[in-house]
């Protein structure tokens, strides 16, 4: 059997190769544009800064179309919403999607520390980034175990709506929803590349190519490549990847748009690390693991289209479609005893249980809109049906079994590791959703908005258990929800607003009376202030909110069924800053303040606050370029995180302590070349991102925060 180094080693050859590749693909692409864009003559869009899917020049987003699904200012939204635009994206190089939200108001990223198996995040103190991701407004959530992880590289940039999102999505938690928008077909050429080295051995290369195709520019394309190869903080880990991402559009005119929208993905990663807390001298590389057994290996892709087409001045329509799959092959030996019992034999040797997954994971979404615009005197007006479908299964079974020990002063990794001793599951599961809905905006006397919307939903969920008939099922679930939101827009650029909104989430499983459980709904009202200066570019937004789930499943008396008695309320402040100044600064700023509380339950946790959620969060961000002189393009960017304090468990007996983080970056560009050094955790903070204590086992587990990353950049844009 050839060794991990060997493997290693002939993946980091394979990787080489690719990057030369690349880049001498990007150098000819670049030459032989030199003559094309002279000949090209595209279909030029006015105002492109002010797409509501980008690009954008700055720190600034101007429209969206997360918050309505239709093309509209963000100050005519009576919501809080965040963009991150890719301006953004280029000044701090995120490694992964949550990384990318960690200077947003009402964001946690996170929370479950260094965890490549998903992106992960709570959004107004809800954990949900896993069951709230969106692709270009089209589900791509977690299914099982199987992610679908979203390249950072691939994208134009990131929008969070917080709170209740159900109207326009169906099924979602109550803190909001992730839309990434990816990079499209452009009107103009352009050719980027970067060859990036950075800590743990981690080389990456990337290209990004795309323009008209033809003369008169009726046909443009994109296309979006990555390659890497590298370890991270953890000893034995991987971090390798290879992503490609074509785009094709046809514009015959303007009033008719088709985009192909499509991606592939070859992950190698590692899985989450924990640590027992009560012996704090392992470091933060500590392996718990097997070399030769522990892998979180995942192939996706994605296919689909965006179809628009204006019949006239008022009608719209609009048709957005994809499927996506993805293969897991998931192993690991990890910290903690698999029936229960001690977790550490004594005081030097841990127990460890095996885990497998093997599964295939399958979505299809579709979205069909209608949009009728029309002057109604003083009103301007928009009127939105949709009927979007959407259908999730995971085929596939996940092994447990007990692994053997380890010796945390003197780690074997070379013990044999024996297959799990128990298929614990082995099943077809498959959500269906159909969902109707309806939304009007109307604009009054170019001062007045408001906002109305409702859906219905029929949801239809089946499992078949290859294990144990009795574990199989079929639940149909239905529900209505609906949102209202108004504003003033003042002359000054200040916006006031007040807004309720609904969502739900389905719940699996009977009550003891026999019946199926209800839905969960969310409830959210919010009023807020949006100022968008008329003297500078900026963008302000502070909102209050009092956001409640209901109907939260909890233990009856009798542990086999639930109950539906669960409530938890989040209130809280947000503030939001962005801004693009004339001088070279740009910046952003964020603070929140979120009070959690458990209102309903268990009588011993009534009134704590949620687990992993922090009561204050704050974080500031300042990129400086050097417009002239003779240190014209430089630039220097520095950003400081903080995290509070939070409870590893719901009983609140888990203190998780905060922590402050600093990240940095330093830029030099010239001539279409730019050398660049970015650095998280500038300082090299060690702390947790959460404890807990699982189940009834009295050990404390315990997951690190990413230490310290450096990454050198060399790119290129022409």
């Amino acid at each position: 059997m050839r060794s991990s180094a060997y493997r290693a080693a002939r993946r980091r050859s394979q990787v080489q190769g690719l990057v030369v590749a690349s880049l001498s693909a990007l150098l000819c692409t670049q030459a032989l544009a030199q003559d094309a864009t002279t000949e090209l003559n595209p279909i030029n869009v006015e105002g492109q800064s002010d797409s509501p899917v980008g690009p954008d020049d700055g720190y600034i987003a101007k429209n969206t179309t997360t918050g309505s699904k239709t093309d509209t200012p963000l100050k005519e939204i009576p919501r809080s919403i965040s963009v991150v635009t890719r301006k953004q994206l280029d000044d701090r190089q995120p490694g992964q999607l949550e990384d990318a939200l960690s200077y947003l108001a009402g964001v946690t990223t996170s929370p479950w520390g260094i965890d490549d198996r998903f992106d992960q995040c709570l959004i107004r103190g809800f954990d949900l980034c896993t069951s709230a991701i969106y692709r270009d407004g089209l589900p791509q959530k977690v299914i099982d175990f199987s992610g679908f992880k979203i390249e950072p590289y691939g994208l134009e940039r990131i929008e969070v709506l917080k709170g209740p999102s159900s109207v326009l999505y169906g099924e979602n938690e109550a803190g909001g929803m992730v839309n990434a928008v990816t990079k499209r077909p452009t009107d103009k050429p352009i050719y980027d590349g970067f060859l990036s080295y950075g800590s743990f051995n981690t080389v990456e290369a990337g290209l990004d190519i795309g323009g008209p195709i033809d003369d008169a520019g009726v046909w443009s394309y994109r296309l979006t490549g990555l390659v890497r190869n590298g370890e991270l903080e953890t000893d034995y880990s991987r971090n390798d990847r290879i992503f490609v991402a074509p785009a094709l559009k046809w514009q015959p005119d303007a009033q008719t748009s088709l985009t192909i929208l499509a991606n592939y993905q070859w992950d190698r990663l590692t899985p989450i690390q924990f640590l027992p807390a009560q012996y704090g001298n392992l470091p933060r590389n500590f392996f718990t693991g097997s070399p030769d057994f522990d892998r979180f290996d995942a192939n996706h892709g994605s296919i689909g289209y965006q179809f628009s087409h204006e019949f006239d001045d008022h009608w719209t329509v609009r048709q957005n479609l994809r499927y996506s799959q993805q293969d897991t092959d998931y192993r690991q030996l990890y910290y903690g005893h698999w029936l229960g019992g001690a977790d550490m034999i004594d005081d030097h040797t841990m127990s460890r249980t095996l885990f497998t997954v093997d599964e295939t994971a399958r979505l299809f979404n579709v979205d069909n809109q209608a949009e009728y615009k029309a002057d109604f005197g003083v009103v301007e007006n928009k009127l939105l049906f949709g009927l979007d479908y959407s259908r999730q299964s995971i085929d596939g079974r996940n092994g447990y079994g007990e692994g053997p020990p380890l010796d945390t002063q003197n780690p074997d990794y070379s013990i044999p590791v024996p297959p799990p001793s128990l298929i614990i599951t082995d099943r077809v599961e498959t959500i269906g959703q159909v969902g109707l809905y309806a939304q009007n905006q109307s604009k009054i006397a170019d001062h007045w908005v408001l906002t109305v919307g409702g859906r219905q939903a029929w949801i239809d969920h089946t499992n078949f258990d290859r294990l144990d008939d009795a574990g199989s099922y079929d639940q149909k679930d239905h529900a209505f929800t609906g949102n209202i939101g108004i504003g003033y827009l003042f002359d000054n650029g200040l916006t006031p607003y007040a807004s309720y909104a609904e969502s739900f989430t389905t719940n699996i499983g009977p009550t003891q009376s026999g019946d199926a459980l209800l839905p969960s709904l969310g409830k959210q009202y919010e009023v807020g202030v949006k100022y968008e200066p008329t003297f500078f570019p900026g963008f302000i937004t502070a909102s209050l909110f009092d956001l409640r789930k209901t109907n939260v499943p909890t233990a009856a008396a009798n542990p086999v069924y639930q109950v539906q008695t669960g409530e938890v309320r989040h209130r809280g402040l947000e503030i939001e800053a962005n801004a693009d100044l004339a001088s070279g600064l740009s910046m952003t700023a964020a603070y929140t303040y979120l009070d959690a509380k458990i209102t309903s339950d268990a009588a011993a946790i009534i009134g704590n606050r949620p687990a992993r959620v922090p009561e204050h969060q704050a974080s500031l961000w300042a990129n400086y370029e050097v417009g002239s002189g003779m240190l014209e393009g430089l630039s220097v960017g520095a950003g400081v995180r903080y995290i509070g304090a939070s409870f590893g468990d719901n009983g609140n007996t888990v203190n998780v302590p905060g922590h402050t983080l600093v990240d940095a970056a330093l830029r030099y560009k010239k001539n279409g070349w730019q050398a660049a050094l970015n650095v998280s955790n500038l300082f090299d903070k060690t702390y947790y991102s959460t404890c807990y204590e699982a189940g009834s086992n009295p050990d404390l587990s315990c997951i690190y925060g990413e230490g310290r990353v450096i990454k050198g950049n060399l790119s290129m844009k022409f």
